[in-house]
C-alpha cells in the first residue's frame, strides 16, 4: 500500500512538473534580475507552507545568488518578523498583515511575490492590491486553477495541482530553479 502512494505521489509530481509554463518562469527571472540592476527591493509573502516557502525563498535569493563583484539583490520576507506581523493582526485583522508592512517600505518598480497555495487567501490578495497601488510588480504563485491572485498579478505560476502537498512542492521547486537561474547567468 505505502509503495502504491509514493509510485503515485513522485509519478503525479513528475507530470505537473512537465506541465509547468516556463516563460512565466522565465518572466519572474527577468523581473529579479532588473529589480536587482536597478537596487530595487522584492518582497515575499504568503501563510501556512507558502510562508515557510517565502521565508526559505527570500534567504535564497538573498544569500544563494551573490557572485562576487556584482549587485546583490535585497529581499525581505514579510512572513519573518512576528512582532510586526501579530501586531498588525492584532490592532488591525489578519487580513492587513502584509498590506500594511507594504505600505511602510514598498516604492514604485519595488517587486512583490505572493504565494498562495489556493490563490484566494484574503491578506496575500490585501498585500498585492498595496503593491499595485504603490506601482510596484507583481508576481503569484498559485495553485487550485489559480484563485483571484493569477488575475490580480502581473505574472502568474499556476502549479496545474488541487493538493496543497504538490503546489507547494513545486513553489519551493520554483524558488531553487529561479535562485540556480539567477546565480548561474550572473556567473558567465
Amino acid at each position: 500500500m505505502s509503495q502504491s502512494i509514493i509510485d503515485h505521489y513522485i509519478k503525479n509530481l513528475s507530470m505537473i512538473l512537465e506541465t509547468l509554463p516556463k516563460m512565466e518562469i522565465v518572466k519572474i527571472i527577468e523581473l529579479l534580475e532588473e529589480a536587482r540592476e536597478q537596487s530595487r527591493t522584492v518582497f515575499i509573502f504568503g501563510n501556512g507552507g507558502s510562508a515557510s516557502t517565502a521565508s526559505h525563498f527570500a534567504n535564497d535569493l538573498s544569500k544563494a545568488t551573490i557572485v562576487a563583484g556584482k549587485g546583490r539583490l535585497r529581499v525581505i520576507s514579510l512572513v519573518d518578523n512576528i512582532a510586526l506581523f501579530s501586531a498588525w493582526a492584532n490592532d488591525t485583522s489578519y487580513e492587513r498583515v502584509f498590506a500594511e508592512q507594504l505600505e511602510n517600505f514598498i516604492e514604485p518598480n519595488d517587486l512583490v511575490i505572493a504565494i498562495s497555495a489556493s490563490g484566494n487567501s484574503p491578506n496575500v490578495l490585501a498585500g498585492v492590491e498595496v503593491a499595485k497601488a504603490h506601482g510596484a510588480h507583481t508576481i503569484g504563485l498559485s495553485g487550485f486553477g489559480g484563485g483571484k491572485l493569477s488575475k490580480m498579478v502581473e505574472v502568474a505560476v499556476i502549479v496545474p495541482s488541487h493538493e496543497y502537498g504538490p503546489v507547494e512542492d513545486v513553489h519551493l521547486m520554483l524558488n531553487h530553479m529561479i535562485t540556480t537561474a539567477l546565480k548561474e547567468s550572473r556567473e558567465t
